[in-house]
Parts: structure tokens; C-alpha cells; sequence
């Protein structure tokens, strides 16, 4: 006695396994997305602050929560064994010099603390980097490493193009590497949030 064989119909079966294939790859690209999303999350506790002056001082938001990822991961209590404090890593002095003369407020330096001081402050002082030198890879490097530092850099021909103005070889080690993850953490927030 023969077995009976089933047929396969295979213009069934190919558009089931294509079906199959495309929403596990959707399903694969969203659980992705949200892993992503986690490591270089946008908090809700600090949005309308990042939003608000990020707009008011015309730094792009996205560049302010790539420097608060690498500087802080988001850690408003946090202090650097240099003496930086919160969210946005400000050294008191920075803060207090900014506070007074830039902006006209009086705050004490423990106001670093507070998640909204620090973003206005750490956001307008990005802002005010940036129209000294016109430059977001230069502004961050004076971020990081003080405006003594970067104005030196830009007159040494070993270290930046003289003709462009640009930084071609950072010579702390610290401040290349700090630039390189804020722009990499900047790349995978405009990636990750679809702005640019």
C-alpha cells in the first residue's frame, strides 16, 4: 500500500514565509530601536528644559542631550574628581563667571544642582562657545578642555589649519576622545529621533 504524499503548495507557502519574514523584521527593527533608545534616552524629566533653551540659545537639542549622555548619563547629582557638577558637568567657577557677567543672575554655585539651572546654564554656555568659533567640534573641545587651552590650539600650526580655523590634532587625549562621543552620540540621536 502506498503512503499518501501531501503536496506543497508553494504559491501558498512563499507569500506566508515572505509575510513572516517582513514582520519579524519590523518586529526585530522596533525591539532595536527601543534597546537604542534606552541607551541614549531622552528623559521626560528633562525635555521641556532641554527644549526651552536649546531654542532660546540656538543650540540643537539633539547636541544637548549627546553632551549630557557622555557628560553626566543623566545623573543630575553628579560630580567629577575636577569638581564638575551635574547633568551638564559645569565647573562652579564656569558657572558663577556665566552667571554674573553673561546672563546678570545671582545664584550660588550649588545651584548646579538643579537639573533646570544646569541645562540653561550648560546650554548657553555651548551657545556662547559656538559664536566664539563658529565651530561645534571646537566649541565642545572648549567645553571640555577651557578656552585657554583651545585659543592656544588654534594658533599652533601642528594642531589646527591656520587658513580654516579649524582643529586638525587635539593634543589631550581626554578632549579628542570626549568630542568623538558627543558626536557619536549625537549621530545616533539624530538617527534614533529622526531630526537633524
Amino acid at each position: 500500500m502506498r503512503s499518501k504524499r501531501r503536496k506543497i503548495h508553494y504559491g501558498k507557502v512563499i507569500p506566508v514565509i515572505l509575510i513572516i519574514s517582513i514582520v519579524f523584521g519590523f518586529a526585530f527593527d522596533f525591539i532595536c530601536t527601543k534597546i537604542e533608545q534606552s541607551i541614549y534616552p531622552k528623559p521626560p524629566e528633562y525635555a521641556s528644559f532641554v527644549a526651552e533653551y536649546s531654542q532660546k540659545y540656538r543650540v540643537p537639542e539633539n547636541l544637548v542631550y549627546a553632551v549630557i549622555k557622555t557628560e553626566s548619563k543623566f545623573d543630575s547629582s553628579a560630580e567629577s574628581s575636577v569638581g564638575a557638577i551635574g547633568l551638564m558637568q559645569m565647573m562652579p567657577d564656569t558657572f558663577l563667571w556665566l552667571a554674573k557677567d553673561k546672563l546678570g543672575d545671582k545664584f550660588p554655585a550649588g545651584m548646579l544642582y538643579d537639573a533646570e539651572t544646569n541645562i540653561k546654564y550648560g546650554v548657553y554656555y555651548l551657545s556662547w562657545l559656538y559664536d566664539r568659533y563658529s565651530d561645534w567640534d571646537i566649541a565642545l573641545a572648549a567645553y571640555n578642555a577651557g578656552l585657554g587651552n583651545v585659543d592656544k590650539w588654534l594658533e599652533d600650526p601642528e594642531i589646527s589649519d591656520l587658513e580654516s580655523g579649524k582643529l586638525i590634532n587635539i593634543p589631550f587625549k581626554e578632549t579628542r576622545e570626549y568630542v568623538k562621543k558627543v558626536n557619536k552620540a549625537l549621530e545616533k540621536y539624530d538617527r534614533l529621533y529622526n531630526e537633524k
